[in-house]
């Protein structure tokens, strides 16, 4: 498999090399490898629990702080445990189903890896 980057414009896979640069032949678009090196480096931003440790996709954390449902009187006790998140951009991060309660949005630094 190639190892080489997806075009930043268009987001094509069928990038080559060419001397110092990449270049996308659907869309014309050249970069250099520094600015290829430091998108990389973007990507792959973490999103952390409150320890530290970093989340994915699909992991399971536990709930490490009472949380109050906003516009609700329920609450999230703590050691709730919530398995298969989603990491979203955005200040709530994680997209997540609760067992008794639903869909929710939590913020990473209210939880921990399981």
């Amino acid at each position: 498999m190639s190892t080489l980057p997806l075009c930043p414009e268009c987001g094509s896979e069928f990038t080559y090399h060419d001397g110092i640069q990449y270049v996308c032949p659907e869309c014309a678009h050249e970069w250099s490898e520094d600015a290829a090196a430091v998108a990389n480096d973007e990507d792959t931003a973490k999103i952390t629990d409150a320890h530290g440790n970093p989340l994915q996709d699909g992991d399971s954390v536990t709930v490490i702080k009472d949380l109050k449902i906003k516009g609700s009187s329920s609450v999230v006790k703590v050691g709730t445990k919530v398995k298969n998140i989603r990491l979203v951009d955005g200040d709530h991060d994680i997209d997540c189903k609760i067992d008794g309660v639903g869909a929710m949005k939590l913020k990473s630094e209210f939880v921990k890896k399981a």
